[in-house]
């Protein structure tokens, strides 16, 4: 497997293809999906999304490809993989898993990261309402349960509600803005206070254990992480809660 770190490992690479422009590079990789179809005029552009995101659509014959200018830079071994990759989503011909695992390869490496983590933070918007709730209170929650599981030497991040009661994101922890946010669903009388305790554990665990980037995939919850977690007392029930939501 190649490094991560360094893209010149990877075999089948015609020299030719590395003086192609990305416009070059969409357009070849159609004629290899759609060799008896007329290439659509093309369009591609560079946009400042707040994440490494791509689109592509194909409308009233112009085919309009709009990437993150995070990856304006990237090699072009890594666009190829993405028009694999996105023409074979317009197309509903999957990408071979070679070239998803090669764009998520440029994705992990550490200066990809750290770029995508700068851009977050600058245009990403962020709504943190603040730890106090109708009936609860996370900042209190979150000193309790750092003086129990992590000596009380847990830096707190923001806290906040979600601004609605979702049953599916229940809470989650955002590294760029360094907050934890938590369903409002958890803001009721009703709603078990050990489900709410568990699920700003689990959170915490994330500042703890950060994600782990060694391979192509990122392994958010790593085996140091699932071993922590065991800790919480009444862990089965409390899981048992959550499905009961």
């Amino acid at each position: 497997m190649p490094d991560p770190e360094d893209l010149t490992g990877w075999q089948g690479i015609q020299s030719s293809l590395f003086f192609e422009t990305p416009e070059q590079i969409f357009a070849r990789v159609f004629r290899e999906l759609k060799p008896r179809t007329a290439l659509p005029e093309l369009k591609l552009e560079f946009c400042k999304f707040a994440n490494p995101d791509s689109f592509i659509k194909l409308e009233a014959g112009l085919m309009h490809v709009r990437l993150s200018d995070l990856l304006a830079g990237a090699p072009a071994p890594v666009l190829e993989a993405l028009a694999h990759i996105l023409l074979g989503k317009l197309y509903r011909k999957p990408a071979a898993r070679a070239y998803a695992h090669r764009y998520r390869l440029y994705l992990n490496r550490r200066d990809v990261r750290r770029q995508t983590h700068i851009v977050k933070q600058i245009r990403g918007r962020k709504f943190i309402s603040g730890p106090g709730g109708e009936y609860r209170n996370l900042e209190e929650i979150f000193e309790r349960l750092n003086g129990q599981f992590f000596d009380g030497l847990m830096g707190r991040p923001q806290l906040g509600w979600s601004r609605g009661a979702s049953k599916s994101m229940l809470g989650h922890f955002d590294p760029s803005h360094n907050a934890i946010v938590i369903s409002r669903i958890f803001d009721r009388l009703e709603t078990p206070q050990a489900a709410l305790e568990y699920v700003m554990f689990h959170e915490m665990l994330h500042l703890r254990y950060p994600v782990d980037h060694s391979g192509s995939r990122r392994r958010v919850h790593t085996r140091a992480f699932r071993e922590a977690e065991k800790k919480f007392p009444n862990l089965k029930e409390a899981k048992e809660a959550l499905k009961r939501l």
